[in-house]
């Protein structure tokens, strides 16, 4: 029995590593077993949605703050595929869009990395409006979730905030707990070298991929398993993040990872065209 103590997404990941030592010392079972191995296969496949395409999609992608983080590489890498996928982007190194009603307006998915500086009253309310009205928002590591510290909304909205990466650039490994999203269908658990982000997170989002802390650094954390990517809604806009991405090539180099990011800019497109996808599956439940 699984400690009802624990957050849904480590209680995922305990079950997840149950199922597969079942699986390793049920191997030789389901081998000579075959109409057993079918039935199981049938009983526990999932009909996956396929992902949306950016082809017509209006983007505005935001870019700046603080330099360690990149984000002219990421512009540099990610805008031109965008456009091979058929969307139009709009490119900006400020802020000032959030406040062009106009633009806001038609604009189908704003991709932002941006990390610390800040916002102007007029501009986050710019954003959360177009988020709230359907335009969805995608982003990654300090880009999105260590934008704007003051702005408890904004927080709000994107479903966490970074406090600290113990020990800076270590080893440490992504699992993988949710197959049957469409953002992390068929990715398989991966390795990573790069800063390992403690956050505090919303406990309502839907958390596809985490990540467990080891007391190398600071052992009062030893053991605590961290959201590492994460889908959410704020009104009709979808919302999507990964901690990933400190550097580029810290994501490109990982098959996964760079995955991630560009399934979950194609999801977060779609608010305006498939809907809100609808879960619950908050961390904290109340007893019975």
């Amino acid at each position: 029995m699984i400690s009802h103590s624990l957050p849904i997404y480590a209680q995922n990941t305990v079950n997840m590593k149950s199922r597969r030592s079942f699986l390793r010392k049920s191997g030789l079972l389901l081998a000579t077993t075959p109409w057993l191995n079918a039935s199981l296969a049938q009983t526990h496949s999932t009909e996956v949605k396929p992902l949306p395409e950016l082809k017509g999609r209006k983007v505005l992608f935001i870019y700046g703050g603080w330099k360690g983080h990149e984000p002219e590489k990421f512009r540099d890498y990610l805008v031109p595929w965008m456009k091979e996928e058929g969307a139009t982007v709009h490119v900006f190194d400020n802020l000032t869009p959030y406040s062009d009603e106009v633009l806001m307006k038609d604009i189908d998915l704003i991709v932002q990395t941006h990390t610390m500086s800040t916002i102007n009253e007029e501009q986050e309310k710019g954003l959360l409006k177009a988020v709230k009205q359907g335009a969805g928002m995608a982003g990654w590591h300090g880009g999105m979730c260590d934008a704007f510290r003051q702005n408890v909304n904004y927080q709000y909205m994107t479903g966490g905030q970074w406090v600290a990466h113990p020990g800076g650039i270590i080893d440490y490994t992504v699992n993988i707990i949710d197959n049957d999203d469409t953002i992390t269908h068929d990715l398989k658990d991966f390795d990573m070298t790069s800063e390992q982000y403690y956050m505090h997170v919303d406990p309502n989002v839907k958390v596809l991929a985490t990540t467990q802390f080891d007391a190398q650094h600071d052992d009062w954390i030893e053991g605590c398993t961290m959201p590492v990517c994460w889908k959410k809604m704020y009104g009709k806009g979808r919302i999507f993040y990964t901690s990933l991405g400190h550097n580029l090539s810290h994501v490109t180099e990982v098959p996964e990872a760079i995955k991630l990011i560009k399934r979950g800019i194609r999801w977060a497109s779609a608010s305006k065209y498939d809907g809100p996808e609808k879960w619950v599956s908050p961390v904290y439940k109340t007893s019975v």
